[in-house]
């Protein structure tokens, strides 16, 4: 699990004194910061990533890890946080984190998923 040991209940200060957002991992159930994880949406019942974090719709946000993607599936996780019934299908973004998983073990540069 990721945690963020300075960490405090609005948000962690940056040295100029600027609050960061915080979000909660719906995995791991780590709060770390925004721009750390990724943000998720539903389009249909496909779970889609928003790296740009423009799509409409109730946002749910993951490390852009699948250790953290299995621990949400299991704990079926997706449907709570999306307010959603009904199975979603997160096959697209399995293969995605993957993908950028296999990457970065590799060493290459990293595009959003």
């Amino acid at each position: 699990m990721r945690q963020d040991p300075g960490a405090s209940g609005r948000g962690r200060l940056m040295p100029r004194g600027r609050s960061v957002p915080m979000r909660t991992c719906v995995g791991c159930r780590a709060r770390t910061a925004k721009s750390d994880l990724l943000r998720l949406v539903v389009v249909g019942n496909v779970i889609v990533p928003d790296g740009r974090g423009r799509l409409p719709g109730r946002g749910a946000h993951l490390h852009p890890d699948p250790a953290c993607l299995e621990l949400a599936e299991r704990r079926r996780a997706f449907p709570r946080a999306f307010r959603l019934a009904g199975p979603l299908d997160s096959g697209a973004l399995r293969d995605g984190l993957a993908v950028q998983s296999a990457q970065q073990q590799d060493g290459q540069s990293v595009s959003d998923v």
